[in-house]
């Protein structure tokens, strides 16, 4: 028997046809609102649960797979393989915007694109890592890749 999470994860996501995501604390809270009020996200948010606000990252890695959420963040350490290898990724989107405007139209065409789109799956990126940046998306790590990153990709020039 595991824990509670683990055991109620895989039965909450037959339940919910909404995306489930597990926001890092660095999505802004205006963001999280348009995740949750437009797109109808089911969003667990960091800053809004005491003991998770100083949580270390692989604790957030750990949890949003427990938890059956895909994490989504703007922290590209989560692209490190090393410190958050691909096959025990939650799924995970790092997105690169210089703003809160952009970041939430990459966040709108996530859910168009991945959550939404045909076939979509309640976890479409369970063992990969992408970094979702404007006009492209990455794949940033995959639990079949052979290859172990050990350096952080820079996003396009909005972010230099």
């Amino acid at each position: 028997m595991g824990t509670l999470s683990s055991e109620l994860g895989p039965h909450a996501e037959r339940l919910v046809d909404q995306p489930r995501v597990y926001a890092d604390a660095n999505i802004p809270n205006g963001v999280v609102a348009y995740m949750r009020a437009e797109l109808r996200w089911d969003v667990l948010f960091v800053l809004e649960h005491d003991d998770l606000r100083r949580a270390p990252d692989i604790q957030h890695y750990r949890l949003a797979r427990q938890l059956a959420r895909t994490l989504v963040t703007l922290d590209r350490d989560y692209v490190n393989d090393r410190r958050f290898p691909p096959d025990e990724s939650p799924g995970v989107i790092v997105f690169c915007a210089p703003d809160e405007r952009w970041l939430r139209r990459l966040v709108k065409d996530a859910d168009r694109t991945l959550f939404r789109g045909d076939g979509a799956a309640a976890r479409p990126l369970e063992g990969r890592k992408v970094i979702w940046d404007i006009g492209s998306v990455r794949d940033a790590g995959t639990a079949s890749s052979k290859a172990r990153n050990d350096t952080t990709p820079d996003c396009a020039e909005h972010d230099r």
